[in-house]
């Protein structure tokens, strides 16, 4: 079933920048009610908030600063968003780091950021609390379906995602919550984290490291983080829950077809 957008209310984490703002353009394009934004940057969140009210009309678009590892500061979001236009219809767990030097932080931001903002959603719009439904969408990577030997932990936070977004995608979840959950994996995509890879290379594990990195990375084909919000609006009205899709190359995206038959 489609997921249609129109009068609808959606929170984006990282959406100050890059995918996420992106996505939330894109989203209030399609007739989107208004979306909150939980980043932990606060110069660029508040310049995001400013861009998305001026295009798009007044008390379309809030700020939060939000660090999605600290449990009170995410629920305050969702919160927050409740009071200000009294229904969350939509999650879009997008806030992610690429910086295996930092591996516990990593780790903390795009695993335990996704589970996070997964079970507020669910707990937020989910049927067995009362809400009315809605849609998670999990921000994985095309790393979380093959290895990458310059990024090994990064690559295993978006293996995680998958994993955990396919199993929280099953009909027996949904039939609880009347939530869809469902993975969109982008390509390589011209945003800060990608600029900064490099820089951010694990080079006390492998002093080589970072070379291997630039070099490996000049082999996936580079597309524009708005490709990736086009993929968004297309993956929302065709995926299926549980479905995991791809997004790379600025190339139509495409369906990852599972081998199992969940329950």
């Amino acid at each position: 079933m489609a997921f249609y957008i129109k009068e609808k209310v959606a929170v984006v984490s990282g959406g100050a920048s890059g995918i996420g703002l992106c996505c939330a353009k894109e989203l209030l394009k399609g007739g989107l009610k208004a979306v909150t934004i939980a980043d932990i940057n606060e110069e660029l969140g508040k310049d995001a908030e400013k861009t998305l009210c001026s295009e798009f009309g007044d008390n379309k678009a809030l700020f939060i600063k939000t660090d999605v590892t600290n449990s009170d500061q995410f629920e305050a979001v969702f919160k927050t968003t409740l009071e200000k236009w009294k229904s969350i219809d939509l999650v879009i767990n997008n806030a992610g780091v690429l910086n295996d030097s930092q591996w516990e932080m990593e780790v903390a931001v795009n695993c335990n950021g996704v589970v996070r903002g997964s079970l507020l959603g669910m707990r937020y719009m989910g049927k067995d609390n009362g809400g009315s439904g809605g849609m998670i969408v999990n921000v994985a990577s095309v790393l979380g379906l093959q290895p990458l030997s310059s990024c090994p932990i990064h690559a295993a936070t978006k293996h995680f995602v998958i994993g955990f977004s396919r199993s929280l995608g099953t009909p027996y979840h949904y039939r609880r919550t009347g939530v869809k959950v469902i993975t969109l994996c982008p390509g390589f995509t011209d945003t800060p984290h990608l600029k900064e890879a490099a820089r951010n290379a694990f080079t006390t594990f492998d002093p080589n490291i970072g070379e291997l990195l630039t070099k490996e990375l000049q082999g996936f084909p580079l597309q524009p983080s708005d490709a990736v919000a086009r993929a968004l609006s297309v993956v929302m009205s065709k995926g299926d829950n549980g479905s995991v899709w791809v997004s790379e190359g600025n190339k139509p995206i495409y369906e990852i077809v599972r081998t199992f038959k969940p329950v």
